[in-house]
């Protein structure tokens, strides 16, 4: 249990522990002691009320972040790389730039987000995200453009990160996989708000400030109206939200305690960042992550490809918009598929990611005359999402140890931003207008993707089984902790295994779902 010391004493033949309170979960203090059974009809309540508050929140933030990570594919279209003299390559530079900013400050933002508030040092990069989004309207050149996307990345880091830890603290395992899909899909509904905000841009006409910077001003107001709603609304976890009352979260602590992975604590653990690096099925997560990422390089790559068929740029415009569609309606149908067919993430996920092999088919293949062929091709690209939005609410959903989820967060999301920078390198002007290297490789990386989720399951069946087959471990059933009884003293109190912070192999009761 970490640095922590601890005191053996008899009891009925066995020993106990007592730890302090700053080595078990946060919601240890409140769980402690509370052996009340759930009333089935409380949790749903209070669930109900974590999704009125918390849901709309996410959902808005995702779309955002989403809609100002396109904003220069909308750009493109609207003018910007003629306005700041872009070549190909600086233009693909912009795209790769904002990825490895991620990828440098994700683990430092994994970090903070563990020893500050959530909800808080989130509002913080938003509203910094903000500033750096408007300022490109007053980007000249590629110098100004570059440091701008660098900021972006660098705050962006923070917001799946916090995502998949707040969706971890308040909803159970069965619970997560629908509510990261839903924030997720948010994605989706980006593409059509953007779409129609770059059509209304495209028709603003004012001298000496073109359309592609009200639409950056236009996003970075919409984004600095979010920083300032989540600062103020947003909760930083179950065991301080605002709109709940003390009944209430003690009703939420409770109701999580079948995932065995606890809310948070706040002291960084070596030895289990240590465990998720040595742990295969971190690298295996990580790997998919990138594979599946180096294909999203099509986001700032669609109008383009688009506008090549022979479109107008106000066509291309309002077509980027199926692609929003086709995004809602796969993560939408995929993740409540994966949550009604239980240990069926992998298999979903998998079977979602065919359309997009045959969309690379279809566009490798199909004469160069057939544009509507061609662009139904690029939409079926879209499908494959939703493979990696099972594998973000699966991970944290199989990972235990609340320094161990944010080291195993970072890995993945950085392996995300390896991806995300490799792939814009791939569309070079030699290759145009078929684009047949890129789409090969994209082709590729979609079969290595069904490959490692399979893999990933069969890992992890692997692994329940041999727990099945060990003899019952109660080394961490007599924990204890001293907390203020009601009249002032100090007592003690028994720990529940969940709320210990035991990473998912130091706790032999844990199974991974599949």
């Amino acid at each position: 249990m970490g640095s922590s010391e601890f005191f053996e004493k008899p009891k009925n033949g066995r020993s106990f522990l007592e730890l302090s309170a700053r080595e078990v979960d946060t919601a240890a203090e409140i769980a402690a002691g509370d052996d009340i059974p759930v009333d089935h009809e409380q949790a749903l309540r209070v669930r109900r009320k974590i999704d009125r508050h918390i849901l709309p929140l996410m959902c808005i933030l995702y779309w955002i972040q989403f809609m100002d990570k396109t904003t220069l594919g909308s750009a493109a279209i609207l003018g910007i790389r003629e306005s700041t003299h872009l070549t190909t390559n600086q233009y693909n530079w912009l795209g790769t730039i904002f990825y490895l900013s991620y990828l440098l400050f994700e683990f430092p933002q994994n970090l903070c987000l563990q020893r500050f508030p959530v909800g808080k040092w989130m509002s913080v990069n938003i509203f910094v995200w903000a500033i750096a989004l408007s300022s490109h309207a007053a980007c000249k050149n590629f110098a100004g453009l570059f440091v701008v996307r660098l900021v972006l990345g660098m705050c962006e880091g923070s917001i799946t990160a916090g995502f998949m830890i707040v969706t971890s603290m308040f909803y159970t395992r069965s619970e997560q996989t629908l509510r990261v899909g839903y924030w997720f899909l948010m994605n989706g509904t980006a593409q059509i708000i953007s779409g129609f905000i770059s059509f209304g841009a495209l028709h603003i006409k004012t001298k000496g400030f073109e359309p592609w910077q009200w639409l950056m001003i236009i996003t970075g107001i919409l984004t600095f109206i979010t920083a300032t709603s989540f600062w103020f609304l947003f909760p930083d976890s179950p065991t301080n939200a605002w709109f709940l009352t003390p009944a209430e979260r003690r009703i939420a602590i409770r109701r999580i305690k079948e995932n065995q992975t606890g809310v948070e604590n706040k002291s960084f653990k070596k030895e289990q960042m240590i465990e998720a690096l040595c742990d295969p099925k971190t690298w295996l997560f990580a790997l998919m992550s990138a594979m599946n990422n180096v294909p999203n390089s099509l986001t700032n790559q669609r109008q383009l490809i688009v506008s090549s068929l022979g479109y107008t740029y106000l066509q291309t415009t309002l077509l980027s918009c199926v692609d929003g569609v086709v995004e809602i309606v796969t993560i939408y149908t995929g993740v409540n598929i994966a949550a009604r067919i239980p240990n069926s993430r992998a298999y979903v996920g998998a079977i979602y990611m065919v359309p997009n092999l045959l969309g690379v088919l279809l566009v490798n293949f199909l004469p160069w005359e057939n544009k509507v062929g061609l662009l139904f091709g690029v939409w079926l690209t879209g499908v494959g999402t939703t493979g990696f939005v099972l594998s973000l609410s699966w991970l944290s959903s199989v990972t235990a140890g609340h320094t161990k989820r944010v080291t195993t967060n970072a890995i993945m999301l950085s392996a995300y931003c390896i991806g995300n920078s490799a792939g814009p390198f791939m569309w070079q002007a030699k290759y145009k207008p078929r684009n047949h290297v890129p789409w090969i490789i994209i082709g590729v990386c979609y079969m290595a993707c069904i490959t490692l989720l399979l893999t990933i399951r069969t890992v992890l069946v692997r692994e329940n089984k041999k727990r099945d087959e060990e003899l019952e471990d109660d080394t961490f059933d007599d924990v204890f902790i001293e907390k203020a009884g009601e009249g002032g003293e100090v007592v003690k109190v028994k720990v529940d295994k969940e709320f210990l912070d035991l990473t998912d192999h130091q706790n032999r009761d844990f199974r991974y779902v599949l």
